[in-house]
């Protein structure tokens, strides 16, 4: 018991692991809810396609001096929307769509960061740098956080249809287009609050490993929920104390974890 007690209480007692353990446990929470409605609606390449397309907008925002969070928000929403019109008035289906326009889009601010002159390293944003974090950006992520997932709680049940049956949720009256943006608009959200703990490349595998864990290990959406928040949490947890004895980098060894996780659910499922 002392030992466990050791093990969780001896990194915690540096102030920046300590904002480093809250910043992931409210990224893991925001990013479970949201993992249950991707997987429903089957939206892990539209996630995949948002978490790289925000790279230009953050390097944009930097030579603008506006905060990153609104340039990589913006960025992610301008993908979304080219992709949906790009589909809607071509031949092309939607996953061909989406790989040109985020591969593009990260191509592009891979240029374009290479072109400016900053003390920031490329890694922290395409890795994270959960280690790193200053108060005003873990309020920043609290903020963008809460925003997100009190939003889809309040409208839990209607992205619940929209995602399960979008002609079901049109005959009975729900605002089909408005869910369809709103839920972008908040997939956006959720990525640009997850960038600082695991950076644009990794921020897929928290928005879809805890809602396809749940998926695999109950039949009711709000076990799901729970389930996913549960996973996601323990597995911000563990891998953030893990990278601190290892000295590894903490966004992926989050990832391994949820990783391993899924691994645990696939053979009990």
């Amino acid at each position: 018991m002392h030992t466990l007690l050791g093990f969780i209480s001896e990194p915690l007692s540096y102030p920046f692991m300590q904002r480093a353990m809250l910043t992931a446990i409210v990224t893991g929470v925001v990013c479970a809810v949201l993992s249950c409605y991707l997987v429903l609606k089957g939206w892990s390449l539209m996630g995949d396609a948002i978490s790289h397309a925000v790279l230009p907008g953050i390097v944009l925002a930097f030579l603008l001096g506006i905060p990153l969070a609104i340039g990589a928000f913006f960025s992610g929403i301008f993908c979304a929307v080219a992709t949906g019109y790009l589909k809607d008035n071509s031949r092309v289906k939607e996953d061909t769509v989406m790989g040109i326009v985020f591969s593009g889009m990260f191509a592009l601010g891979i240029v374009l960061f290479s072109q400016i002159d900053t003390d920031q390293h490329l890694s922290h944003i395409l890795f994270g740098n959960i280690l790193g974090i200053t108060l005003t950006e873990f309020k920043q992520t609290l903020w963008i956080a809460c925003f997100t997932f009190l939003l889809v709680l309040l409208k839990r049940k209607d992205f619940m249809v929209y995602c399960f049956d979008p002609n079901y949720a049109k005959v009975i009256g729900l605002p089909v287009k408005l869910l369809h943006y709103g839920l972008l608009c908040l997939l956006a959200l959720t990525i640009v609050a997850s960038l600082q703990a695991v950076g644009v490349i990794l921020v897929i595998a928290m928005l879809i490993a805890p809602g396809i864990i749940a998926f695999m290990l109950c039949h009711s959406f709000d076990k799901m929920l729970m389930i996913a928040i549960l996973v996601s949490v323990t597995s911000c947890v563990l891998g953030t104390l893990i990278s601190f004895y290892i000295d590894g980098a903490t966004g992926p060894c989050i990832i391994i974890v949820q990783a391993l996780f899924f691994v645990i659910a696939l053979i009990i499922s």
